[in-house]
């Protein structure tokens, strides 16, 4: 069995963060992908506190290809640490995020994601080909309260005026590069497909502005 890394699992929060949020958003509104299937393995004993978002979980857990096959442990990796992350922020994948929602600990689960809520067209690196399902099988063994995560719409919105403007994305999107390292031709080209993918999600009412109320990115309701 060969160890999926940490970035197989996580979305890099900031840039692709938002493209996960919006092309998660873009399917959905076409009504075109499956849910994610959550089988609950083994039920929790005593349930004082479920899985919500914001909250830091602690679990351990294994990953399937449809035909059975192991492509990651938790369980078996040298010490075995158990994998935490905040959910609801974009820090995993679609299939998680939904998934997990509501779990108490002691449960154990079976996901069966659907690759649009995986890793989609694109896979990833040489563990996940493209357009693959994928299965895991998770045990929570702790939850706890996470931090308020950043309101990224008074981020981007400069000028305060509760719209967002492409150009004020496209600045947000640079900075974020810059943040991470992105040499400066790769994230012009990425950036560009992030901004057109994230307007034509976003932009409801297609007036070339993104409001809060349309944003569903992280932001607060003190708006």
């Amino acid at each position: 069995m060969v160890e999926l890394s940490t970035r197989i699992l996580f979305c890099v929060v900031g840039t692709l963060a938002v493209v996960a949020m919006a092309t998660a958003n873009e399917q959905n509104l076409k009504g075109d992908v499956p849910d994610v299937h959550v089988l609950v393995l083994k039920t929790s004993e005593k349930c004082t506190r479920k899985a919500a978002k914001h909250d830091i979980l602690v679990l351990h857990y294994e990953g399937f290809f449809p035909n059975g096959t192991k492509f990651d442990s938790s369980i078996e990796r040298p010490g075995a640490n158990p994998f935490q992350f905040q959910l609801g922020i974009g820090q995993v994948i679609q299939g998680w995020e939904r998934g997990l929602l509501d779990m108490c600990t002691g449960e154990k689960r079976k996901l069966t994601v659907p690759s649009a809520l995986a890793y989609g067209e694109q896979g990833s690196g040489e563990l996940v080909p493209p357009n693959t399902d994928l299965v895991f099988d998770i045990e929570l063994l702790q939850v706890h309260d996470g931090p308020k995560p950043p309101n990224v719409f008074k981020m981007i919105d400069i000028d305060s005026d509760n719209m967002l403007t492409r150009d004020e994305l496209a600045m947000y999107l640079a900075r974020q590069s810059q943040m991470q390292g992105v040499p400066m031709d790769l994230a012009n080209v990425q950036n560009l497909k992030v901004l057109n993918n994230i307007f034509t999600v976003e932009d409801k009412d297609k007036d070339g502005r993104i409001s809060h109320d349309e944003f569903t990115g992280p932001k607060h309701d003190e708006l």
